[in-house]
């Protein structure tokens, strides 16, 4: 089975407790794409510069990425910095420049509109509508979204995903689009647009998926340092979508609760990872090993 990802490709600039770096390869069409790429075949649909450097590539590459259609375009890629607070849990956006990435309209090649799993990355719900549409009858739709788009865009998201089978957001984005604070009532309201599985995002808290049948709590894993926690909700996704395409789930309400129970711990497992250096740097060191090594000490620490 193979998976297709539409998302951003960028470079980061990156302050922290531990350090800082620049223009280190990020986007959250790359974080999922490498984290799901440890479970099944992946092609990234996304574009860069012309200053997209050829050891960036070499990495995705090296997971076996498919990168045609990789878009590159005259001018530069797109960058982000930021800086994190003492405790991790607050980021501060100092540059935010769009550069290629702001005209940015996907077009999904011929060869990859038969894909049966298709993960929509943060972008314009609008572009990811478009998206969806270029699609030949796709078994599973997934996909993120973030306040920006829930404040500015929210008849255009509300339009979007009432097509998706599940839909990933962190705990603030889950109130502020259903307009509830409990989260289990939020959950609820956010079914009732259209995903029937919602994976609610609760940083070093862990997740926690909702289902109409119930819910379950995955913890996050206790790390001695955590250096950077750019891209792990992307890491997340990319484990938790990887592990169900790996799987051959095409619906969800038929998928076994071990099933969703296990994948929700493999995107937990792929989002540490990600916190343990800079940028994608811990997902070039790690194999599919190091991920059951860790999955295995997940379910020792929540067994009782």
């Amino acid at each position: 089975m193979s998976l297709l990802v539409v998302g951003s490709v960028a470079y980061d600039g990156i302050t922290t407790p531990h350090g800082k770096c620049d223009r280190v390869l990020g986007g959250a069409g790359t974080y999922v794409s490498l984290s799901a790429s440890f479970f099944t075949e992946v092609s990234l649909v996304g574009v860069v510069g012309e200053d997209f450097a050829p050891e960036d590539e070499a990495v995705l590459q090296e997971h076996n990425i498919d990168l045609r259609g990789l878009e590159r375009a005259p001018g530069k890629t797109f960058y982000w910095a930021g800086e994190y607070s003492q405790n991790m849990n607050e980021r501060t956006t100092h540059v935010t420049d769009l550069n290629v990435f702001e005209h940015f309209d996907p077009k999904v090649p011929e060869f990859y509109r038969d894909a049966p799993y298709l993960f929509l990355a943060n972008i314009h719900p609008t572009l990811q509508r478009n998206v969806y549409r270029q699609i030949s009858g796709p078994r599973f739709v997934g996909g993120d979204t973030m306040n920006f788009w829930i404040e500015g865009t929210l008849s255009e998201l509300r339009e979007t995903i009432k097509d998706w089978d599940f839909i990933l957001i962190n705990d603030g984005e889950a109130r502020q689009l259903s307009g509830e604070y409990n989260l289990r009532r939020a959950a609820k309201a956010i079914q009732q647009m259209g995903p029937t599985t919602v994976v609610i995002k609760r940083g070093e808290f862990g997740a926690v998926l909702f289902r109409p049948e119930g819910y379950f709590v995955a913890p996050g894993f206790l790390l001695e340092s955590v250096f950077d926690p750019t891209g792990a909700g992307d890491c997340f996704a990319g484990g938790f979508m990887g592990y169900l395409t790996e799987q051959g789930v095409t619906d969800l309400g038929q998928a076994t609760p071990p099933q969703l129970r296990k994948a929700m711990i493999y995107g937990s497992v792929l989002g540490s990872f990600c916190c343990q250096q800079f940028g994608v740097g811990q997902l070039r060191e790690i194999d599919r090993a190091d991920i059951e090594e860790r999955f295995e000490e997940f379910r020792r620490f929540t067994e009782f």
